[in-house]
């Protein structure tokens, strides 16, 4: 497949934050609350994807979720409790970068859950989710896919780069001899909580570009109809002539 040009990329991009622009109103007009579930192999691109959702949409309405390790009071609660206070409310849509499946993926691989925890989550997690979207929520759950020699890649321009070098962990250095254990957790978690009421859905990430393109476009296409005109602004023409910012005591730093 040819690359995808950088100009022809962020000129397709423009046109589908225009429609989450207009899909943030109509959340806000309708009170609908959606829920983003996004997970994937290490470096798969989770976090370029959130972002590339989120960028153009309205904060206060929009909120990424990315949970740290959980603390020794959390890892005594129902699982799933921690990620229910960051449910959205009306006019919300919150997109998790990783999200309750840890427990299925990287906690099942690398030893952090028991095997009774792990096959208690996937017995939970579809009744958890048959409540989310019982009570109204639109849920949407993303799987990024990704080739291991591009994993390689990836990890090694991680190392190089001093931008992206906090993104490399220890526990990814030894993810990366766990390639077809993640697929074999992966292929069970779908087995178990790919369900009508919460569908997962796949996205080929081995361009990044072009997976959030056609994730986005899938978000965007299984919504209901989200056109609401945008509310009409009078803009009058200020009477009198501009007025320059004033300083007092302290002055704004020089630009130049």
């Amino acid at each position: 497949m040819a690359k995808l040009k950088r100009e022809d990329y962020e000129e397709q991009l423009a046109l589908l934050q225009e429609e989450l622009v207009g899909m943030a109103r109509w959340l806000q007009h309708s009170g609908r609350r959606v829920v983003v579930v996004v997970e994937g192999r290490d470096t798969a691109g989770k976090g370029g994807a959130i972002n590339a959702i989120a960028a153009r949409m309205p904060p206060r309405q929009c909120r990424a979720v990315a949970l740290p390790k959980p603390t020794e009071r959390e890892s005594s609660q129902w699982y799933f409790q921690r990620y229910v206070t960051h449910l959205p409310a009306a006019g919300e849509i919150v997109l998790f970068d990783r999200s309750w499946y840890n427990r299925a993926g990287v906690e099942k691989v690398m030893g952090f859950a028991s095997d009774a925890q792990v096959k208690a989550f996937l017995q939970q997690a579809p009744a958890f989710e048959k409540m989310l979207t019982d009570d109204g929520i639109l849920l949407f759950k993303y799987w990024l896919c990704c080739d291991q020699d591009e994993q390689e890649e990836r990890f090694a321009e991680r190392l190089r780069d001093p931008l992206k070098r906090w993104k490399l962990s220890q526990i990814d250095v030894e993810a990366r001899r766990h390639y077809e254990d993640y697929t074999r957790a992966r292929e069970a978690m779908l087995k178990a909580t790919h369900t009508p009421h919460a569908p997962w859905t796949l996205v080929d990430f081995n361009s990044q570009k072009r997976g959030r393109l056609a994730l986005i476009r899938d978000l965007l296409g299984r919504l209901p109809d989200t056109k609401v005109p945008p509310p009409k602004i009078t803009f009058e023409p200020l009477a009198g002539k501009p007025r320059k910012e004033r300083f007092g005591m302290l002055k704004p730093i020089d630009p130049r």
